[in-house]
């Protein structure tokens, strides 16, 4: 599935729909790894706060490592509820992107591409890079820490 997610404040969720995320993921190992994970889903870190596309994959298992993604980090998203949250922070409930899988614990792989803007209207005046955020999501067995898989630049410019 492909998304455009307004990405206010530099970020956007993934989330199980019954869970709200409270921003306590973001610690300062957090931030460097640009994730910050939470219970019930995850916090992504963007380049820009400004529309920035996404996407979300299922897959049977973990991906082969994108060789053109700068950034590259794992999470576990657990969803009872079988119905996954895409937003932004200031995103009103009709804004936001649902995507139904099989309730149980996912592994999530989030990939930085880079990329053009995206094909939609965007903030010019916004500063970043653009990138394309691809969560890509397995069945997992048991839960497991947050890892960087490849460590992009500890700096954005802006």
């Amino acid at each position: 599935m492909h998304l455009v997610v307004h990405a206010d404040q530099r970020q956007f969720s993934v989330r199980d729909s019954r869970a709200r995320l409270d921003g306590t993921g973001w610690t300062a190992t957090a931030v460097d790894r640009r994730i910050g994970a939470e219970p019930g889903g995850f916090a992504v870190a963007t380049a820009r706060s400004d529309l920035v596309e996404s996407s979300v994959t299922l897959l049977p298992s973990a991906p082969v490592l994108l060789p053109e993604a700068e950034h590259v980090v794992e999470a576990d998203l657990p969803v009872p509820s079988g119905k996954i949250v895409i937003s932004g922070p200031a995103d009103y409930p009709s804004q936001e992107k649902f995507f139904s899988v099989l309730p149980g614990l996912y592994r999530a792989r989030v990939s930085y591409v880079p990329a053009g803007p995206p094909a939609t209207e965007w903030n010019e005046h916004e500063f970043g890079e653009h990138f394309r955020y691809l969560v890509e999501l397995w069945p997992a067995a048991s839960e497991a820490d947050v890892e960087v898989l490849r460590q992009g630049a500890a700096v954005w410019d802006g």
